[in-house]
Formats: structure tokens, C-alpha cells, sequence
């Protein structure tokens, strides 16, 4: 493998070995299969440090173009497809009630701790990591600041979306794959295409209140499933289909919002013979999957985008303000939803996607990913412990993610807690926000980034005293 490194051009030696290397791969010089020098080896070869070496070669799995092998080293990826990925380079083409539940969260009064937040603290995000791609995006891409974004999304951040699912065992073609700003924009390009008003659905009882929002102003007929620690009730959700003929079924598979559950694979076999047997889709909102390090079975590895539309995205994790999301599904469907996006926004944000592309291509995501499961898995056993420690009840124990579902024992109507909460400096929004039908409920959705914060642990103390004794 001959390069030429020269350390006087005033390009990054990580650069022009990543785009050197890239160069070889891509134009079948260095076949699939084949071993790359080891890291030792290529820096005394080109006399540098081995530090541009590890940085290039991490970028180059990021890629897709090479794999890591432990103790073995490094080789290079299978067959890579320039003309179906464009080089991994994007050039342009082409109901009042439900708003202010959701607007709660962003600005309720006064300087409180918003304990039901979905947010994660900022001191926890990649913010320099965030600024640097954003100055290279600037920088190297100047039309990615003023043009249109592709319709289906920058191929390159599509590519690491493939890679990602193929993680999960999603085997997805590109033709299968589209961006959208945010998961939430994926959610209404489905509704808006696939159902009309008086359509009925599946959705979980409990579950995302957003979602029952934008149904209901969609004039869509809301049916809650219980949702269980093992995913929803399937028991439940047969005999509804005794009654009711829905044409989607929304769910969250892995750490549930609110419950913090995932989806076990007996349940995701029965879903998916029942989608067969009464004719509906899933929607499988995976929108916390980058939370979870070891990955559980997904509806999509099962049906393989049969019956399945994945939903997911990067705004939980990366950046809310970046809102990156993404649909995939068999490709006419995706086509269609490609037209919906057109006709209602034009396109996404190209911006964003590339500044999203940038960080998963030099590997800056999965190491922040890294660092943010620790802290999130150290979180939620803390506050889980706390609460309980307080006399609280907690919903099965959390899968992971930040979320806890828990209530206080004797006390049915979540909105006790919440007034309560406010007397600490605590918001808190009531149980019957998670529910389709708005019913009371004894559970409220507790952040657990948040639970260390004195005013919170004041407050579970105190509804901690009013639980029974026994």
C-alpha cells in the first residue's frame, strides 16, 4: 500500500492518510479481505507519530471501509458501492391540549427543575464536538449553509445510518432509507400518508403524548394497548383486534417512553403474526436505541421491513437543535414519503445532515456514545435506588435509558404529585399525559439526570413520609 504522506502540505496527516487509504479502497487498488499495516508498522513506514494512524484508521471504520479485528488488526471492509453512495458525498437535487402539555417542558414558569423532562443536561452533550464538526461542515461544505437539502437526505449520512442499522440487524439499501428533521417530522410523514380521518390505531397505554397529539389532530381514532414490563399486553391487543381494525400500531421497542421497558422477543414474534393475521403495519419508534450498548431484538431485524416502518434519530442523544431523524422501510413506501416531505417542507435541514454526517464519519459519536451510556446507566441505578430508598414504586426495573415510571403508594391520582412537586421548586407533568385516552394515573415519568438535585430529593423524601405503613 504506497502514500504518500508529507507533513509541509498544511493538510492534517489524519487527512491524507484517511483520504489516501479512502482513495485505494474505493478504486479496488487494495482489495476486500485484505490486511492493512498495523498502526506501528504504517507510522515507521511514513516516519509520524502513531497518533494520526489510530485517529485515521477510526475514521476509516466509521466509514464502512475498513474492520477492526481484536488481535488480529485491521482489514479492509467489503464490496463498497461508489455509485449507489456517491462517494459518501451529498450533492443537491432535487390540538391545543397536546401543544400545551408539550410546551410545558420548555417553558414553564420561573426557574424550576422540570424533573419530567425528556431532555438530557447539556453538561452532558459533545458540545465541542458538536462545535468543531460544525466548523468543519462550514468550512469544507459552504453550500451546505445556503442550499436545499437532497429529499431523501445527504447519502452520506444515509450510509452511516445503513451501517448503524445493520448493527441492529436491519439489512436496509439505501433505497430503503430517507432523513427527516427529527423523528417527530418521520412520525407525521407516516400519518399524514397512511391514515386519514376516522382511520383507527394502535398506540401503548402508557406511552408517547406527542404522538396522541399529532393523531388526534389528524383526526385519527386513538386505542390504547397496555403496555407491560415485557412490551404490550399481546393478550390485550388480540381481543381489541376482535373489535377494531387499525392500520398502524405505534411502538416503542427499546427503553420505552415512559416505562423504560423494552420490547422481549416473545412479544415481537406475536406482534409481528398478528400484523400478518389482521393486515396492519408496525411503527417502530426506536427513537432511544443509541442509549442502549448491547442491542436487543428490533421488530425491523424480524419482518425486515415487511410489515415494519423504523423510525429513529439522533436528537435524544446528539443535538435537539440539529434535529436529525430518519424513516426506513420497503422502498415504494419510502418514495412516497419522500413526495410528502417535499410537498410540506421541501426538504431537511442540509446543514444539519452534513454537520451529523461529519460526526459519525470521523468517529466522534460513537466515542461520545460511549461516555454517555456510563453516565446514564450510573444515573438511572442511582435514582432508581433513591427512589425506592424514599418508598416509592418503580415500574419493573428500567432497561436502561433516563427515564423511571413511578408513583407513591396511596396516592392514585398523579396530579397529588405534581401539586405537591411545586412547593419544592419541582415541575412535574401527571401520569394521564402518557395515556391515549387521558385517564388518571398514579405514575409520573421522573428524569433520572435530574434526580441528584437537592430540591428533587426534598420532594421524594417528602411523599416518601406519606406512604402507607405497614
Amino acid at each position: 500500500m504506497r502514500l504518500e504522506i508529507d507533513s509541509k502540505t498544511g493538510v492534517p496527516l489524519t487527512d491524507q492518510l484517511v483520504d489516501q487509504i479512502e482513495s485505494l479502497i474505493r478504486g479496488r487498488r487494495v482489495l476486500a479481505g485484505a490486511k492493512l499495516p498495523s498502526i506501528r508498522q504504517l507510522a515507521a513506514d511514513q516516519k509520524i507519530s502513531r497518533f494520526p494512524v489510530i485517529e485515521a484508521y477510526d475514521r476509516l471504520a466509521s466509514l464502512g471501509l475498513i474492520q477492526p479485528k481484536h488481535g488480529s488488526g485491521f482489514y479492509v471492509a467489503g464490496h463498497i458501492d461508489d455509485a449507489e453512495r456517491g462517494n459518501g458525498r451529498c450533492n443537491p437535487r432535487l390540538a391545543e391540549e397536546e401543544s400545551n402539555q408539550i410546551l410545558q417542558q420548555f417553558n414553564y414558569p420561573g426557574e424550576t427543575l422540570k424533573l419530567s423532562s425528556g431532555f438530557i443536561p447539556e453538561s452532558w452533550r459533545d458540545v465541542d464536538g458538536l462545535t468543531q464538526a460544525i466548523r468543519h461542515a462550514s468550512r469544507m461544505d459552504v453550500s451546505s449553509v445556503i442550499d436545499y437539502a437532497m429529499p431523501y437526505g445527504d447519502a452520506s449520512l444515509r450510509h452511516q445510518v445503513q451501517m448503524r442499522l445493520h448493527l441492529l440487524g436491519i439489512d436496509a439499501d439505501l433505497k430503503n432509507l430517507m432523513i427527516t428533521c427529527g423523528a417527530s417530522q418521520a412520525l407525521d410523514l407516516v400519518v399524514r400518508f397512511m391514515l386519514k380521518p376516522g382511520d383507527t390505531v394502535f398506540v401503548e397505554d402508557p406511552g408517547y403524548y406527542n404522538l396522541f397529539g399529532l393523531l388526534k389532530l389528524q383526526g385519527v381514532k386513538l386505542v390504547g394497548v397496555p403496555r407491560l414490563a415485557t412490551g404490550p399486553d399481546v393478550d390485550a391487543a388480540e381481543e381489541l383486534l376482535k373489535i377494531h381494525q387499525p392500520k398502524l400500531f405505534f411502538i416503542n421497542t427499546v427503553f420505552q417512553n415512559p416505562t423504560a421497558t423494552n420490547v422481549a422477543p416473545q412479544v415481537a414474534f406475536k406482534l409481528l403474526q398478528l400484523a400478518q393475521q389482521y393486515g396492519f403495519s408496525l411503527v417502530e419508534d426506536d427513537i432511544y436505541a443509541d442509549f442502549q450498548a448491547v442491542p436487543t431484538q428490533r421488530l425491523a431485524s424480524l419482518d425486515q421491513l415487511d410489515r415494519v416502518i423504523y423510525v429513529g434519530g439522533l436528537s435524544k442523544t446528539l443535538s435537539s437543535s440539529l434535529r436529525i431523524g430518519y424513516i426506513a422501510a420497503n422502498a415504494e413506501l419510502v418514495k412516497n414519503l419522500v413526495d410528502v416531505k417535499v410537498l410540506t417542507s421541501l426538504g431537511g435541514t442540509r446543514f444539519s445532515e452534513a454537520v451529523a454526517a461529519n460526526l459519525l464519519e470521523r468517529g466522534t459519536y460513537r466515542k461520545y456514545l460511549e461516555r454517555l451510556r456510563r453516565r446514564v446507566r450510573d444515573a438511572l441505578s442511582g435514582a432508581v435506588q433513591q427512589l425506592e430508598a424514599c418508598g416509592w414504586d418503580v415500574f419493573d426495573e428500567p432497561s436502561g435509558g433516563n427515564f423511571v415510571w413511578a408513583r407513591v403508594p396511596g396516592i392514585d391520582d398523579s396530579t397529588v404529585l405534581v401539586d405537591e412537586a411545586l412547593k419544592y421548586g419541582v415541575t412535574l407533568a401527571p401520569g394521564n399525559y402518557y395515556r391515549p385516552s387521558g385517564d388518571d394515573c398514579a405514575y409520573v415519568r421522573i428524569n433520572s439526570a435530574h434526580t441528584g438535585d437537592a430540591r428533587a430529593v426534598r420532594f421524594f423524601e417528602a411523599m416518601g413520609e406519606r406512604v402507607p405503613k405497614n
